[in-house]
């Protein structure tokens, strides 16, 4: 992939550092190109510290979103995670994320995978 990409990440109160850090680094196995332009999920999020201390480690930038821009990916998102729409009115976390932070022509290049508590998916530009 040669444009740009963006990943989403989620995950449950209180989950780890260590399992954040573990799905992204999962998901981003065999991806080849730029870097991404970080790490993005749903300003409900913000100040969870799990997710806050893995974008360190990363070494990403953590952009909040807020609700609208992750409905608004509503139809490009494969994985609905129903849990994400009765808690905070979204298709998803992680998918809806990583695309709108990859732009309005991305796709989805990893589908939602999760473990241990945390969500990850990828999208990109070509």
């Amino acid at each position: 992939m040669s444009g740009r990409f963006a990943i989403g990440v989620g995950c449950r109160k209180g989950c780890s550092a260590d399992a954040v850090e573990a799905l992204v680094r999962q998901a981003l196995a065999g991806l080849t190109g730029p870097a991404p332009s970080g790490l993005f999920t749903l300003i409900d999020k913000n100040g969870e510290p799990g997710l806050i201390a893995a974008a360190e480690r990363l070494g990403f930038v953590l952009h909040f979103l807020t609700r609208d821009a992750l409905r608004a990916q509503a139809a490009r998102v494969q994985t609905a995670a129903p849990q994400a729409q009765v808690q905070f009115g979204v298709p998803s976390v992680a998918e809806a994320a990583a695309l709108a932070g990859a732009g309005p022509d991305a796709v989805l290049i990893v589908p939602r995978i999760a473990a241990n508590g945390a969500t990850c998916a990828i999208a990109g530009t070509p």
